[in-house]
């Protein structure tokens, strides 16, 4: 009998041992067969004689579709992360300006030829003055219309404008400020950097160019000097310029027109004191969003005064009836060393004297 593994013909001639050894060579073994990467063509390749006999798998294909939904997730919160800090990153950040300078100040008092022309009531020295026509209070302080520049927009320009008026109020109508009161309200309108000298001015005033506390407010000594109205005439100009791409610049330029007496003895007429105040603002990008301002330059002149009054910490009008000091300025000395003009510094010394027609004529008395 043949074995079971014999085919029932028998076995072909022509090949000992059966028709297995011919075909040894091509057999694979399990383990081969296991290790072999199975791939099924698509329905394209099957249909184009040309195409490759195995269609490559991408190494994106072999992730699982879990780490496939974990990787893409990372790659959206990478862009979105981008996209905010791009977005609030601003392209002038590099170019901000240096840190405020100091506040230079110009002091000049303004001496009457005669002596002061007083009268009972205020109204009637702001009728017969050229300050008839101004407005009171913060009715003549008015913004112009706000326009962009270059590099800001109208809200911004805006912002500063509304700013500068709100520390020309500050520190030229508010009656506490102007009676030598607290001067809170104004420090805290001011950029960090300048808040060492605002102090340093009141603390130890100096008609210096630099440390005048009436630079940065109008102010009365209330042991001399009170006011006869709590309306303050006032007229004037905000103009805004772009200074550079990081800093938009204000000059505030006001006349107040105050009505004084004497804050002791017996009531006295009423007198009328004229400040002319040129201020230039300075604001950052900084400054506009915390709403802070940087003094560069202050210049008054107020009048009627006498040339030798010293007006660092408190202004020192002449009242009702009195006349000016035969004093003059203070000497200058033209040898002496430094940059200043006068005495002492950049603004002491300097004097001017008050035009008539800028004086009240007072009412005819029946």
């Amino acid at each position: 009998m043949k074995g079971p593994g014999d085919p029932p013909e028998g076995t072909p001639e022509g090949a000992p041992g059966g028709g297995e050894e011919e075909y040894r060579s091509v057999v694979f073994d399990e383990s081969f067969v296991r290790a072999a990467r199975l791939q099924e063509f698509s329905a394209r390749e099957r249909m184009d004689d040309h195409a490759p006999a195995v269609r490559t798998r991408h190494a994106w294909a072999r992730v699982s579709a879990s780490r496939q939904v974990l990787l893409l997730v990372i790659l959206i919160a990478l862009a979105f992360g981008t996209a905010v800090y791009m977005g609030l990153r601003h392209p002038y950040k590099d170019a901000r300006p240096p840190a405020a300078e100091a506040l230079r100040t110009m002091l000049v008092p303004l001496a009457p030829h005669d002596a002061v022309p007083g009268a009972g009531t205020a109204r009637d020295l702001f009728d017969h003055s050229p300050a008839a026509q101004f407005r009171d209070g913060v009715e003549g302080i008015n913004l112009p219309a706000a326009r962009r520049t270059q590099n800001f927009s109208e809200s911004l320009v805006m912002a500063a404008l509304a700013t500068a008026k709100e520390y020309t109020v500050k520190s030229a109508l508010d009656p506490h400020a102007l009676t030598g009161g607290a001067q809170r309200n104004v420090r805290l309108l001011l950029a960090p950097s300048q808040l060492d000298q605002f102090d340093r001015s009141f603390a130890h005033p100096a008609d210096d160019g630099r440390d005048a506390a009436t630079g940065w407010i109008i102010r009365f000594d209330p042991a001399q000097v009170t006011l006869a109205d709590r309306l303050i005439r006032t007229q004037g100009t905000f103009t805004v310029t772009e200074a550079s791409p990081a800093a938009l610049e204000v000059v505030a330029d006001h006349t107040f027109v105050y009505a004084l007496r004497a804050a002791k003895g017996q009531p006295q007429d009423v007198s009328l004191f004229t400040v002319r105040r040129t201020v230039h603002f300075r604001f950052d990008r900084d400054d506009l969003q915390e709403h802070h301002v940087q003094l560069l330059q202050s210049s008054v002149q107020a009048g009627p005064a006498s040339c030798s009054a010293d007006d660092a910490l408190y202004l020192r009008p002449l009242l009702a009836g009195q006349r000016a000091s035969a004093d003059g300025p203070a000497d200058t000395d033209p040898y002496a060393s430094g940059t200043g003009t006068g005495a002492e510094g950049p603004s002491a010394g300097l004097c001017g004297t008050l035009a008539p027609g800028a004086q009240p004529s007072p009412p005819a008395k029946h």
